[in-house]
């Protein structure tokens, strides 16, 4: 009992500690946050060797593109909106109800 009493009462010494109190912790939050980032840096090296699939591949899953965009047929389109005449719409509040904002 005597040797119980002695080992608790070092313990609340060292608990009064500030290097104990605020440093253990520390410490532990360092190593463990190193074991974590090597989790998740090896989740990101795991699956960076992932390929993409082929076009044939993404064709029988239901993928496909319907055609290619280039700059310059972007570019016409662009030039083809009418944008001089337009008409500000505004959104419904959400304290609003549709009754209200019409």
């Amino acid at each position: 009992m005597n040797h119980l009493s002695s080992l608790s009462r070092t313990m609340r010494e060292y608990s009064r500690k500030k290097s104990v109190k605020y440093g253990v912790p520390f410490i532990l939050f360092i190593v463990g946050g190193s074991f974590g980032l090597r989790e998740w840096t090896q989740l990101r090296y795991q699956f960076s060797q992932v390929k993409g699939v082929s076009k044939e591949e993404a064709e029988k899953m239901g993928l496909h593109k319907a055609r290619e965009v280039t700059l310059e047929e972007a570019y016409e389109e662009i030039q083809n909106l009418d944008i001089d005449n337009w008409e500000n719409k505004r959104g419904p509040r959400p304290w609003e109800t549709n009754e209200e904002q019409k």
